[in-house]
């Protein structure tokens, strides 16, 4: 198993460990409610160096990303980012992604920690552009400084202003090593995404400087857990539960990231077959007032007909009820609906909302 080099730090912090996309990974250190808690009202930090960089460069750089991607990134000049996703032919989502513009003819592609080598592998094989892909997931290290109170700690450490637009970055230094500061984040707070090329010892002063400058904010680390819980309040998609190869980005709501004016990319054909044709499931959010807990994989019942499935779940820490994600037959999924959470042979009533869970 991988080891990031943030991983002593884990251990000194009593982190509790686990496995996870081939790293040692903390899952949680105090308790998974304080650290979410910490980052929805002041301030909490993520190692999630796991995470996959891969850089695109060449002439064609941009012709590449654009085929391969369902968003429109001609729209992107460098130092932004977007939000993005990658389709298989049939349109079923290969991942997500975010895509860093850092030059005209280089792009930085951010994919989930599972999918590293699938992703590479695929890219490569679909790259028939003037550019070549070189995977630096195992150079980068990333950390994910996020809540009310993170731009404030970060700005003791960094000298430049940190006035970034949301999906905006920015290039500087810490400790003598660049380090891209990225407007970013998966909690729905406002947050920051610090990524570095650096040995262990540039590691430990970054995470010692920042707990020394959010101490006086409480800050806390925070494991894979809470980064769970926390997207889960804002209604985001985790790759393997709520999306993956036989779920396409239209069911999923990922409609706003999928251009299908832009001009051909892979999986556009299907998406428009898809479009035209309507919708047979919906990513639906659901919320229920009983004491329970929604897991993946839960069926939901309408009038003893099963019409959908939990792809994820928990207990919200700040609504402190039940919320889950699940694809649900179209025809049920209209706000206000009722649906029965089928749970050990009971039904539990649980209602249709809108996303986010948490209003900003």
């Amino acid at each position: 198993m991988k080891k990031t080099k943030f991983y002593q730090m884990h251990l000194n912090s009593n982190a509790k460990i686990v496995e996870f996309a081939g790293y040692l990974m903390p899952i949680q250190y105090s308790s998974i409610i304080a650290e979410h808690k910490a980052v929805r009202n002041s301030i909490g930090v993520f190692d999630v160096s796991h995470m996959g960089e891969i850089i695109v460069k060449g002439k064609e750089a941009l012709k590449f990303v654009q085929n391969i991607t369902t968003n429109d990134a001609s729209k992107l000049s460098p130092g932004r980012v977007q939000y993005s996703a990658m389709c298989f032919d049939d349109g079923g989502i290969v991942d997500d992604l975010l895509v860093y513009k850092l030059s005209d003819d280089e792009f930085m592609l951010v994919v989930n920690a599972s999918n590293i080598q699938k992703d590479f592998d695929w890219m490569n094989k679909n790259n028939k552009y003037d550019c070549i892909l070189i995977n630096e997931s195992d150079d980068y290290s990333l950390l994910a400084v996020q809540g009310p109170n993170s731009k404030e700690t970060l700005q003791k450490i960094f000298d430049v202003g940190l006035e970034l637009e949301y999906y905006h970055f920015m290039r500087t230094e810490f400790a003598g090593v660049e380090m891209i500061i990225s407007r970013t984040g998966y909690t729905g707070e406002l947050g920051y995404e610090l990524y570095f090329k650096g040995d262990e010892n540039t590691a430990a002063d970054l995470w010692q400087k920042l707990f020394d400058a959010g101490n006086e904010f409480g800050i806390q680390p925070v494991g894979l857990g809470a980064r769970d819980t926390l997207r889960l309040e804002m209604g985001y998609c985790l790759y393997g539960n709520d999306i993956d190869a036989t779920t396409n980005p239209l069911e999923a709501g990922l409609g706003w990231i999928t251009k299908l004016n832009k001009g051909d990319f892979i999986g556009r054909d299907a998406l428009q077959k898809i479009k035209e044709n309507g919708l047979g499931k919906k990513l639906t959010a659901l919320i229920s007032n009983e004491k329970t807990f929604p897991r993946t994989g839960y069926e939901l019942i309408f009038e003893n007909k099963v019409v959908g499935k939990i792809t994820s779940g928990t207990v919200s820490p700040i609504l402190e009820k039940p919320i889950a994600l699940a694809y649900v037959e179209k025809e049920y999924s209209t706000e206000g609906a009722e649906l029965k959470l089928l749970i050990r042979g009971k039904e539990i009533p649980a209602f249709v909302t809108k996303l986010p869970f948490i209003k900003k």
